[in-house]
């Protein structure tokens, strides 16, 4: 990418150029490189009210046209101050005011929706923010790789990166991008003092001044009563503590009772102040509250139980019991009120938000009752939708739950369309983490059922995508879910589960105690046809973590032991996959004649069966034994057949692996032009961070 460079103004601007106000008022133009089509913007629309912080937004103006000098990382504005004083507002009013300096992309990353118990789940953050550089992007499953791909994908890039709800400086350090042109802009409770090394312009925001203070009120709600009552106005601002959260609320709240006198609202907020003593910012969201419709209130009171921080119409109506047009009635009802949080990806509530609320809900007197019936619909609600787009994901499995079809849910809401297989992938990587909160929420509740049939129901979704600390918490609760309602068969298939993530992250004899156990627990099973292929996975469970450990000759008999097992009960697809496995180990073995005769039975059952994505698989696998065995000519059309299967897939991880076989393949027959399109093919792929295969299943 061209350096870029600044100039001062004197005459006519060219058109194209980027005009931006320089460090002391001047203009300066920015001759800036091409734009590259859809590049990504996570910010949410500007908001309509913003008193304009004119110091804090000249201070990064000026660090910005100073430049990167002589080399360092990302410039990082740092914004620090308590709840609701506009921290994050500010931050994405400055995101906006970059975009033209910083014309690839704008990212936001939440960290508090990443944060388990206490700590931010790294590898989550930037498999996010990948995601969002690139949708067909597939992060590496170690920390170090996605770390690495990270860099390799913003290096050239002059990115903003709005990053929120940070504890400290090391939560961040591993998100900054590897490019010194573009800039972080962080927001915190209190100041990142161990973040050193970086060029940082730190900004600790107060509450907004009196004078500020009034002039956003203004803006929030143009009413002549201001000009009929300034010192009442003044007032009003004061008791909001200049914050501006709690000034939105006011706003909307005068907005709302128009023909009160301001000294009537006035009185009213300082009543309620006194009869509650709670701060201020407390007393107005109480006053909020209070001019709430009976649906709205409550809702507002159940919305703390909704495990994810956006809430959609649909979910909103399964903790009412409600149908969802009346759900959406009352979350607008409630974001004209100023009682949610307006997110880049939806409405939803932030900690402030969520404590009031319990507070209300604790003071009502259904509060208990209600909220624990409202758990129990939303999480069975959620468990029907994940069964059903997983049953369009992957097609009819092995599961050990009823079908999604026969679970329960409220009949007030109905079933969400999943029409095709990426509109169910799409929902279940938007709703993850309210799926994987149900999971907690029906473990806490004592919904051992529910718990299990929602991790089987997220097992393909963990394929596609390794949120491994979400995984790993889920798969271990539906563990203790199914021995606590001694289900034998829930038992073996969620150890089971639980086994492939811990592997994956090298937790190798906590996989392998899982594995034990999963295959003891499968020999006491009876002799039906599901408790037959239940005890097969098991075992194959077992064969696949030997194999990850590179003891091939060892997962040998477990594979072999699974396919007799699945040939005994006619489970052709069980026998394919198995014959599939014994054919990756022939190639690592060495034994490549056997290798071809078993990928060549696999792949030609695949296709008989359908499975478009494992016909693809093993027609790569036969591929390579016949490479390896000095067959080029007959590998070649393999190879190219798996390349079209995965790109039809938009599987960049797939993509890549064969592009790297049929460039090695090129240049072994002495093909070095079609070696050289394919490698450049490949690192276009690799450099838009499609590097992240996934796992052969």
């Amino acid at each position: 990418m061209a350096e870029e460079t600044w100039n001062k103004v004197e005459g006519p601007v060219r058109a194209g150029a980027i005009v931006q106000a320089g460090s002391v008022g001047e203009l300066h133009v920015h001759e800036a490189a091409p734009r590259v089509a859809a590049v990504p913007c996570q910010l949410p629309p500007a908001l309509a009210h913003f008193e304009d912080r004119a110091d804090e937004r000249a201070r990064v103006l000026a660090a910005v046209a100073e430049g990167p000098g002589d080399g360092g990382g990302p410039l990082v504005v740092a914004l620090s101050g308590m709840g609701g004083v506009g921290k994050t507002a500010l931050g994405f009013e400055l995101a906006r005011a970059l975009l033209d300096h910083c014309p690839d992309g704008a990212l936001h990353v939440d960290l508090d929706d990443l944060r388990r118990d206490g700590a931010v789940e790294t590898a989550d953050a930037l498999g996010d923010l990948l995601r969002a550089l690139d949708p067909e992007a597939r992060p590496e499953p170690e920390l170090r790789a996605r770390a690495r791909q990270y860099w390799t994908a913003t290096q050239r890039r002059r990115l903003v990166v709005v990053v929120d709800n940070a504890r400290s400086g090391a939560e961040l350090r591993p998100l900054l991008p590897a490019s010194a042109a573009g800039v972080v802009i962080v927001a915190s409770h209190g100041p990142l003092y161990d973040l050193d090394g970086v060029r940082l312009v730190d900004l600790p925001l107060g509450p907004l001044g009196p004078e500020d203070a009034v002039n956003l009120l203004r803006r929030i709600v143009a009413d002549p009563r201001f000009a009929a009552d300034p010192e009442a106005a003044a007032e009003l601002a004061r008791r909001c503590a200049g914050l501006p959260a709690a000034l939105s609320v006011a706003g909307r709240w005068i907005r709302r009772h128009r023909r009160r006198e301001l000294r009537r609202l006035l009185a009213d907020l300082t009543a309620e102040l006194d009869r509650e003593g709670l701060p201020v910012v407390e007393a107005v969201w109480d006053a909020a509250y209070a001019s709430l419709g009976p649906v709205a209130a409550r809702l507002y009171r159940l919305l703390p139980h909704h495990p994810a921080p956006v809430v959609g119409d649909h979910a909103a109506a399964a903790l009412l019991g409600t149908d969802p047009d009346r759900a959406a009635d009352a979350l607008d009802e409630l974001d004209t009120a100023g009682l949610l949080e307006r997110r880049p990806d939806g409405l939803g509530m932030h900690a402030l938000l969520r404590g009031h609320a319990l507070r209300r809900a604790r003071a009502a007197a259904d509060g208990g009752e209600d909220a624990a019936a409202a758990r129990v619909r939303l999480v069975r609600w959620y468990r029907r939708q994940a069964g059903r787009a997983d049953l369009v994901a992957a097609g009819p499995r092995l599961t050990v739950s009823a079908p999604a079809a026969e679970a329960p849910a409220p009949a007030e809401v109905p079933d969400l369309p999943f029409p095709d297989t990426g509109t169910a992938l799409r929902w279940l990587e938007d709703e993850r983490l309210a799926l994987y909160g149900c999971v907690r929420l029906a473990a806490e509740d004592g919904l051992d059922e529910e718990a299990v049939a929602l991790c089987e129901a997220l097992w393909t979704h963990f394929l596609d995508h390794r949120h491994y600390a979400d995984v790993i918490d889920a798969f271990g609760r539906g563990v203790a879910a199914a021995v606590r309602s001694e289900r034998l068969a829930a038992t073996v298939r969620m150890r089971c589960q639980l086994a492939r993530p811990l592997w994956e992250q090298g937790r190798y004899e906590e996989a392998a105690e899982e594995l034990r156990l999963a295959v003891n627990g499968a020999r006491l099973l009876g002799d039906s046809p599901g408790e037959r292929k239940l005890r097969a996975s098991a075992v194959e469970f077992r064969g696949k973590l030997a194999s990850v450990r590179g003891d091939w000759a060892a997962a040998v008999p477990d594979f072999e032991a699974a396919r007799e097992e699945h040939r005994a009960i006619g489970n052709a697809y069980g026998v394919m996959l198995q014959t599939y496995l014994l054919g990756r180990a022939a190639v690592a073995l060495g034994e490549l004649p056997r290798a071809v005769e078993l990928l060549s039975e696999a792949h030609a059952a695949a296709d008989t069966l359908g499975r478009d994505r494992m016909t693809a698989r093993t027609g790569f696998e036969l591929a390579t034994a016949l490479r390896a065995a000095g067959r080029p000519a007959e590998a070649a059309p393999l190879y190219e057949a798996a390349l079209t299967a995965a790109r039809t897939r938009h599987s960049p991880g797939d993509e890549l692996r064969v592009l790297e076989a049929l460039a090695a393949l090129s240049e072994e027959t002495g093909d070095t032009e079609a070696a050289t399109t394919y490698r450049t093919a490949a690192e276009t792929l690799r450099q838009s961070g499609g590097s992240g295969a996934t796992p052969l299943a």
